[in-house]
Parts: C-alpha cells; structure tokens; sequence
C-alpha cells in the first residue's frame, strides 16, 4: 500500500514527453527552465560554501593558524572531502547554466559571468586554503566536468563523422559538384 502509493507520486513529477508536437516542445521548455533552476541553486549554494567554509576562517593570526583560513582545514582529509565535492558540483552546476543558456540572446554576457564566478570562486578557494597543493587540486576538479563534457562531445562527432577516404587520390576522384562548375556550352566569342 505504502510502496505503491509512494510509486504513484513519484511518477506524478517524472518528466513526460508529450503525445503532440506542441506538448513535447512545452515539457522540453518546462524541463530547461527546471533545469536551469536547480543548477542556478546548486551554483549558488557551492558558491557560498567556498568561500565561507563550514566551521568559518580564523579570525587572528596565532597558535600556528593563519587568519582568514579555514577552520575546518585542520581536519584535512575532511576538508579535502569537502572542497573537492563542493568544488565538482560547482563547476557542473556552472557547465549545466552554460548549456542551457546556449541559445539565449545574452549568451556571451552570461558566459562572462559565469567565467568570472568560476575565476572569483578559485580566487576564495586560494584565499581560505593555506596549502598551495589543496588550490591546484581544486583547479584541476573543477576543470573536470568541463573536460568530461568537451571529450563526449569530441568522441560523438568522431563517431558520427564521414569517413574520410584512405588516401588522396580517391579525394580527388570524388564527383564535383555541378553547380560549381561553368557550363560547358558557352564560350567566350569575340566581339568585331
């Protein structure tokens, strides 16, 4: 009873492809939107966590701490946890917004913005981390989702690509166009 009830309201905010053209077209737009939403929030909400940590930054310079710092980086393998899933959903949160404002009118101000989010959120990660190690680390994950996305893409237009002949002479031995090339009829005549 409870599984199915359960089950029941689940599919009720699974997304739908629509029977008709238009209703197809409508759930892609309320998915993007969705979409668009979450990883908005995501960003946000990674944002913040970066640049004030959990536990806060030391407010003085003594007893060995830096001030500004994390807190919580004297626990460094947490730390290192924290800063490195904070610092994945970040980014993707930012590559997910870069997709799906693709198409926008603003699409090179929103690709500045983003660009500067991502380079002031480094920018906090190098301020709070002490160790220079931990901010090239967070460099390197958040280029991750990035890379995974630019090799998938690289690998599907590889796959559907044509494939090229096997060497030059069959290149040039394709058919032309005809279009391209001028009538055959026509001659140049001189005038008297």
């Amino acid at each position: 009873m409870v599984g199915t009830a359960f089950r029941d309201w689940c599919r009720y905010f699974q997304y739908k492809e629509g029977e008709k053209e238009e209703d197809k077209e409508k759930n892609r737009a309320d998915a993007r939107n969705a979409l668009l939403v979450v990883a908005t929030l995501i960003a946000a909400v990674t944002f913040q966590a970066g640049v004030n940590p959990p536990g806060g930054v030391w407010q003085e310079t003594k007893d060995g701490h830096v001030a500004g710092t994390a807190i919580c980086e004297s626990e460094s393998s947490a730390y290192y946890v924290f800063l490195t899933s904070n610092t994945v959903a970040f980014s993707a949160a930012v590559l997910v917004i870069m997709s799906l404002t693709h198409s926008f009118p603003f699409k090179f101000e929103v690709r500045v913005a983003a660009v500067s989010m991502i380079i002031t959120y480094g920018s906090a990660i190098f301020a709070v981390t002490s160790d220079e190690e931990t901010f090239r680390l967070a460099l390197i994950i958040a280029a991750a989702p990035l890379a995974m996305r630019c090799l998938i893409q690289l690998l599907v237009k590889l796959k559907n690509r044509e494939p090229e002949p096997p060497c030059l002479i069959q290149a040039f031995s394709r058919p032309r166009n005809k279009a391209a090339e001028p009538p055959k009829d026509q001659t140049l005549q001189a005038q008297p």
